[in-house]
């Protein structure tokens, strides 16, 4: 049974059971404001062991400096993760960002991704947030899912978070 609940720093190390591996078929550039898509056709590889580390030790920053985390359990196994970071973004400080936003593979297309979002969305309702941000990795279906929740192409990219993750793809969702 799936259950979902709010993450705390006790459970940061459950990350590693996450398997965010996946088939890549296509990804998308940013080019003059429009996506452009582009074939890809390989497997992204699992987290390695120093990767996994630092996941947790960015969650654990998330949490000790105010941000939320949701996750998706099935039995004691975490199989979804999202961060809701704690500073305001955006040039009215009204956007948060979702940090993070994982689910394990043979878990996904089943709810649980949109689950955690909703989950994410009412807790930056909850303090004051008008908006979403999200710097999303640049596969389809990491883009696709950010759409069917609702989010867009921003027209005003966060420099900080851009200069980060310069091929992310920059999306915003009104709440």
């Amino acid at each position: 049974m799936i259950t979902f609940r709010e993450m705390h720093l006790k459970d940061a190390d459950s990350i590693q059971h996450i398997d965010r591996s996946e088939r890549i078929e296509r990804i998308y550039r940013m080019n003059n404001g429009q996506l452009i898509e582009i074939e890809a056709g390989h497997e992204c590889e699992n987290w390695n062991a120093g990767q996994v580390q630092e996941l947790i030790q960015r969650l654990k920053l998330q949490l000790e400096n105010g941000g939320k985390a949701y996750g998706a359990f099935d039995g004691e196994l975490l199989i979804g993760f999202g961060v809701l970071a704690c500073p305001f973004r955006g040039k009215n400080n009204d956007q948060l960002q979702v940090d993070l936003m994982y689910v394990s593979r043979n878990y996904r297309r089943q709810g649980i991704g949109s689950r955690i979002m909703q989950a994410l969305s009412r807790e930056a309702v909850a303090r004051g947030a008008k908006y979403l941000y999200i710097s999303s990795t640049e596969s389809e279906s990491a883009v696709h899912f950010y759409q069917h929740c609702g989010s867009e192409l921003t027209h005003e990219v966060d420099p900080e978070l851009f200069e980060l993750e310069p091929e992310d793809i920059h999306m915003i969702k009104k709440l």
